[in-house]
């Protein structure tokens, strides 16, 4: 069986022009090819599915992150200004009209004006930790199709494989019709994940650099408000 599977082969390639069969097969052509078999489709159906909800995350993230990071730069200035002169609570206000992290997390620190220190620290930090969980909200998505997208993907290509070599072990000849779907899922899963895994890992570095700008901004709010509740105020 081997000598007339390899004679086959031999005969085949030589008997006929390259160019004879040679046939170009377009992108929706393999992708079709391997969603033809279940586990494939199964996969690419996955695989689709988190690209979207990527998508989706990172889009959702970006905008959260850029309104975030927008606001009066002479917020701060003028929540000491108010405080300075003792108008407690027209800092208060304004940190409610001021939709940021910040703005929320100093309002949380001026409503415990009057206790002690190290209760409006706690406060400060306590608030800071619910805004940052706030900003990483649906981040972790990212991080796990980061790592999962080429698993997946690397599971369709040993399910192809598989495919692929159980047609052959009956073949007398070379017939690609036959092994065809099992490459095609293997190669078409395989790039499928790898590009969900890319867009993935790029989007969730991206958005911890972006929030990452926006923590230190949160931490010299925090230290600079703290600081001036250790000078008198007027």
């Amino acid at each position: 069986m081997n000598g007339s599977f390899l004679l086959q082969i031999a005969e085949d390639t030589t008997g006929v022009g390259v160019e004879e069969n040679y046939k170009e097969v377009a992108i929706w052509q393999a992708v079709s090819d391997a969603a033809s078999d279940f586990m494939g489709m199964l996969i690419l159906i996955v695989l689709t599915i988190m690209s979207f909800y990527a998508v989706y995350v990172f889009i959702e993230r970006l905008l959260a992150l850029k309104r975030a990071s927008q606001g009066d730069p002479n917020f701060l200035a003028q929540v000491k200004e108010l405080l300075s002169n003792g108008k407690v609570e027209d800092a208060k206000n304004l940190c409610i009209r001021t939709d940021s992290p910040s703005a929320r997390m100093l309002e949380k620190g001026i409503s415990r004006l009057g206790k002690p220190v190290d209760i409006v620290a706690s406060t400060i930090d306590n608030t800071g930790k619910l805004e940052v969980a706030r900003l990483e909200q649906r981040l972790s998505f990212l991080a796990t199709a980061a790592g999962a997208a080429p698993m997946i993907g690397f599971l369709g290509t040993t399910i192809g494989m598989v495919k692929t070599f159980n047609a052959m072990k009956n073949l007398d000849s070379l017939d690609l019709g036959t092994i065809a779907p099992g490459i095609m899922t293997a190669m078409v899963t395989t790039v499928a994940g790898l590009i969900v895994g890319i867009i993935a890992y790029m989007g969730y570095n991206y958005l911890v650099s972006k929030i990452s700008k926006v923590v230190y901004r949160m931490e010299i709010d925090a230290m600079e408000f703290m600081d001036l509740l250790h000078k008198p105020t007027k």
